[in-house]
């Protein structure tokens, strides 16, 4: 009996943890292997290892999910693939994101080549993603936008709270919501998010967890620790580089 409760207690802690190296099943690997994607989401593969990310947050075949900010949508063709035709995907950018990714998005869904990817123009406001639907939704490198303004390229202000709310509102029970972003200086709180494109992992984490969810998994397969969290993330010398923090969140 004592065993019993010891392998218990054991599976109970394992989903806090994955392991670094662990290798995806071929769900993942398809999709990123996949001959009709762009050759220039084959380069940013090796950096962002989208297989492994995939499946530490465990989307599958038929499932519903948002990907929000999406910019071009890289992640977006991805899951699609892996949820396949039983499944769909929202492709959620607001003006500011589209604009910017404006062309890439064109090329990505030229002739409906990814039938069961919606685009959507929404607002931080509204994200139209309605109540309990949702098997999954993923900020990747875009989280920390919630808390940075730059109102004359078209940034407003977000309500970062009722932003967190909203994807909450939508997620079924026990739903997955995966970030990814570029980690900041311990400590530094939102700060970093206005002039360095950055966000502090333990910010983030009681942030989000603050609005309904739990952190379940975490993964260090896009460390670097050789980033000092001291530069732009868009400047030359650590683009494409940066120190990136994975959590796994469950909606409760």
């Amino acid at each position: 009996m004592r065993t019993l409760f010891l392998l218990l207690a054991m599976l109970a802690v394992a989903p806090l943890s994955f392991a670094g190296d662990a290798a995806p099943d071929s769900v993942y690997t398809r999709a990123v292997a996949d001959p009709a994607r762009s050759a220039k989401d084959r380069e940013r593969d090796a950096r962002d290892r989208p297989a492994e990310v995939m499946a530490l947050a465990g989307f599958a075949p038929g499932m519903k999910i948002a990907d929000i900010f999406a910019g071009g949508g890289y992640y977006s063709e991805l899951i699609g693939d892996v949820v396949g035709p039983g499944g769909s995907v929202l492709l959620l950018n607001n003006t500011a994101y589209q604009q910017f990714a404006r062309e890439d998005l064109k090329e990505r869904l030229k002739d409906g080549r990814l039938a069961n990817v919606r685009p959507m123009l929404v607002e931080s406001c509204n994200l139209r993603l309605g109540k309990e639907g949702l098997d999954g939704a993923l900020i990747v490198m875009s989280y920390h936008d919630l808390y940075h303004v730059d109102e004359q390229s078209g940034w407003a202000p977000i309500d970062a709270g009722n932003f967190l709310d909203q994807i909450h509102a939508a997620l079924k029970p026990g739903a997955v919501f995966l970030i990814v972003d570029h980690a900041a200086r311990g400590g530094t709180g939102k700060d970093a998010a206005q002039d360095l494109h950055r966000i502090d992992e333990g910010f983030a984490k009681r942030d989000i967890e603050s609005h309904g969810f739990k952190l379940e998994k975490t993964w260090d397969g896009l460390r670097n620790s050789a980033d000092e969290h001291t530069t732009m993330v868009f400047d030359p010398a650590i683009r494409g580089r940066t120190d990136r923090f994975v959590h796994v969140y469950r909606r409760i």
